[in-house]
């Protein structure tokens, strides 16, 4: 399983603007084939910190989803909604419940 977790900064001014298009690229990701979870959570303390959570089957559904329409309309916004200091990180893990 590939985990991807990560940050991104939005102005706490346009988050309400930004809520229809993170809903928009969050359901369209969980539709896609090999999409375990895909969440985009306000920081309860830092407004304007988004926590970026993902899980996906493969590499290969990963690499799917960087080619979607979705994704490519989701990034075209990240001039207009003041989107800085975004950083992912990749991680394989095998699923284990504690």
């Amino acid at each position: 399983m590939i985990v991807i977790e990560g940050i991104m900064r939005i102005p706490p001014a346009r988050l309400e603007e930004a809520h229809s298009v993170m809903e928009q690229m969050i359901l369209a990701s969980r539709a896609e084939p090999g999409c375990l979870d895909y969440a985009y959570s306000v920081d309860v303390l830092d407004p304007g910190l988004i926590r970026v959570s993902e899980r996906w089957v493969s590499r290969d559904a990963l690499a799917a989803h960087f080619k979607t329409a979705h994704m490519a309309t989701w990034r075209s916004f990240f001039p207009q909604l003041g989107i800085t200091d975004r950083s992912l990180r990749l991680y394989e893990a095998e699923p284990e419940p504690i």
